[in-house]
């Protein structure tokens, strides 16, 4: 049934545009879209607008129904776990049907009078879009750095607040990445500058606050890197790092001594990854080295710092992922990885105690939480599932006593976390291997040919997608639906392998791997291909994409949220933002090999004179991960080619970026409109 078809789709022109590569010709008929210059593109994008807003405009009371009902579960006066550091408690507070955050702290005790930082809700006042980032509080408390960025395109400007005075300075630093690194008296500020055109951070300078000038002390000049700055925990070390998908190197100076040359720790090897890590003597080094693909912690002396000084600290394991560590007075903490669940590990400095948190489940996520304190027994780490709120819990080191310092609340008197189900099941790929799979669901709700199940994957730059809680997706649980997240390859939930097999010339690996698993759920009777939806964004909208030109027949709906799905031109323009620095995650396809693969696959070449689901596509004008046309190209190209008469819809957000619209409660209104494409194909639209 189809549920959309009372409008005329916007027409495209098609104009030939023919790239050549390899002695071959590609015809691309619609990459005219890419000319912001020219009126007939913005006329385009409104056209796709209006059409999706008259197909569903039935729904429309629906959607404001769906965003109260996920902004009533909201809690709107709160306020943040405060964090002590430096002599300060640092508060983040929201105030009733206001969409940005306060800013504040407290002198030593929190019954001290507040004092605010930031009130982004006045600095918003006029900005269709605003986002500030990268608070940074000089080491003598009396002066703040912060970025903002009002395009939604990842540019900031970096400003110096007096907090004595309450004034900015002259200080107006453009073009950043918003993060920045004071040295230890209180005068320079370290920062990173992108390249103007393709948006990759090269330049590292060093600002002078007191004469308002800057100077360049590094420059990034391979194009397949990018740099950032950053402060070690113990405020004694100033890094400047480079790095690549597969290769990292760190310079460093002393925070005292912000005009030393900076050293190098160690030179790049390509394929060597390492962080560094500062404590006591020693620079601890999470690395790769010696084939430790699931990584190994060593370390080496502060004054031999190159890697034929590296020793084992924490040996390499074949079935456990070494993910992140930090070091306290007494004890570290390392984040580990076991057949995709998540373990903290807590180890004193004399190895005489050494411990795991101990959890229960298969459908959870926990991290290590913000701990600026070193001489302190107390650790902060975060725990959600699919069924159970985020919380922010406090675990004494030493007792092994924990207590839960805030957990997320609910503000729903029908919602009873124990009226979820989640479980973790596995599928059986083509090749053999299990794909894991997370899913909850109300406990009312039956597994069944007529169940509505939504599958989600991203799988791509080994970012793994832990099972979390969500009170948004309440609105589709309590309404019947079944949320799946499909581990596929090219994250790391089960190991580095997992990504590895999933990347470069294994990236099929991916999309057969959400395929597979979708056949499982429709072969075990937990649901149909009527009833089967699936949601990517991103590199997961590349996902999404190419699984909808692989096997359409398994899926009702999709939505491809800013999806990247014109892989070989973009790859193949080393202007556009991030293509250089992911060779190493897609290849290049300037090489023979990786063109033809990655044609094989890219979403936009694929497209077919065939059925498709009913697809919602999103984009925003100003995305600089991935830039609008793509979307655009791929919709145009569908609405050409496809044989059926299902829905599709591309909807552009002309004032915002790749995360969408900014604010507490905005985005809301976004995710009104995608659960609302899923509930209507399910006539669930109450």
């Amino acid at each position: 049934m189809n549920l959309f078809k009372k409008n005329i789709p916007p027409k495209v022109d098609a104009i030939p545009y023919y790239h050549k590569e390899h002695g071959k010709e590609r015809i691309d008929n619609y990459y005219w879209l890419k000319d912001l210059k020219n009126p007939k593109v913005i006329d385009y994008l409104k056209k796709e607008n209006r059409y999706y807003n008259k197909e569903t405009k039935k729904t429309d009371d629906f959607k404001k129904k769906l965003y109260e009902e996920m902004r009533s579960r909201i809690k709107e006066e709160d306020t943040s776990v405060p964090y002590f550091v430096n002599g300060y408690w640092y508060f983040t507070r929201h105030e009733i049907d206001k969409e940005y955050p306060i800013y504040f702290r407290k002198k030593e005790t929190l019954d001290s009078a507040e004092e605010i930082l930031f009130d982004c809700n006045l600095m918003a006042k006029g900005h269709e879009y605003f986002n500030l980032t990268g608070i940074n509080v000089s080491p003598d408390n009396k002066k703040v750095a912060y970025a903002i960025d009002v395009l939604s395109r990842r540019k900031y400007t970096i400003y110096v607040k007096d907090l004595t005075t309450g004034k900015n300075l002259k200080t107006k630093l453009i073009n950043t990445t918003g993060s920045s690194v004071w040295d230890s008296e209180n005068r320079f500020l370290f920062y990173t500058k992108k390249n103007k055109k393709t948006l990759r951070s090269e330049i590292v300078l060093r600002y002078d606050t007191i004469k308002n000038i800057e100077e360049k002390i590094f420059h990034e000049t391979d194009e397949t890197f990018s740099v950032y700055v950053s402060l070690s925990k113990s405020r004694k070390y100033i890094f400047i790092s480079s790095y690549s998908t597969l290769t990292s190197e760190h310079r460093f100076i002393r925070s005292n001594k912000p005009f030393d040359k900076f050293k190098i720790v160690q030179s790049r090897t390509k394929g060597l990854e390492y962080d560094i890590l500062h404590f006591g003597d020693f620079f601890y080094i999470h690395t790769n080295k010696d084939d430790a693909n699931n990584f190994k912690l060593m370390r080496t002396l502060i004054s031999a710092p190159s890697k034929k000084n590296w020793v084992d600290f924490i040996p390499h394991r074949k079935d456990v992922l070494l993910e992140d560590f930090e070091p306290f007075e007494k004890y570290f903490i390392m984040t580990e990885r076991k057949q995709g669940l998540k373990r903290i590990r807590i180890i004193s400095w004399d190895g005489v105690t050494d411990y795991y948190i101990q959890l229960k489940g298969e459908t959870y996520s926990i991290n290590i939480g913000y701990n600026p304190e070193f001489k302190t027994n107390l650790v902060r780490y975060h725990f959600t599932s699919l069924t159970i709120p985020f919380s922010v819990i406090e675990f004494n080191m030493e007792s092994k006593e924990s207590q839960i310092l805030k957990k997320q609340e609910v503000l729903d008197d029908s919602y009873d976390e124990n009226n979820y189900t989640s479980k973790r099941l596995w599928a059986k790929s083509r090749d053999g291997l299990r794909i894991p799979i997370s899913i909850v669901y109300h406990k009312k709700t039956k597994l069944n040919p007529k169940t509505p199940i939504l599958q989600y994957a991203y799988g791509s730059y080994g970012m793994t997608v832990d099972p979390s809680f969500s009170s948004n997706r309440l609105s589709l649980l309590d309404r019947g639906f079944v949320f799946a997240i499909i581990h596929v390859r090219g994250g790391e939930y089960l190991g580095r392998h997992w990504y590895e097999s999933g990347k470069l010339l294994n990236k099929k690996n991916s999309f057969n791997d959400f395929i597979d698993s979708s056949i499982f759920l429709i072969d075990k009777g937990f649901t149909s291909p009527k009833k089967l939806y699936a949601y990517g964004g991103s590199a997961g909208g590349l996902l999404i994409g190419a699984v909808i030109n692989m096997s359409p027949e398994l899926y009702n709906g999709v939505i491809a949220a800013v999806p990247f799905v014109d892989v070989i031109s973009t790859m193949m323009d080393d202007e556009i933002p991030l293509t250089t620095s992911e060779y190493d995650e897609w290849g290049n396809p300037k090489n023979k090999n990786y063109y033809k693969y990655i044609l094989s696959y890219s979403p936009y070449d694929q497209i077919k004179h065939q059925n498709y689901p009913n697809i919602l596509v999103t984009t925003g004008l100003y995305d600089s991960q991935v830039q609008y046309w793509e979307p655009a190209k791929w919709v145009a190209k569908i609405r050409s080619m496809k044989t059926d008469h299902n829905a599709l819809f591309l909807i552009t957000n002309m004032k915002t970026g790749h995360s969408g619209a900014s604010g507490r409660f905005n985005y809301l209104k976004d995710l009104a409109k995608e659960y609302a494409f899923f509930l209507d194909l399910e006539e669930k639209i109450d």
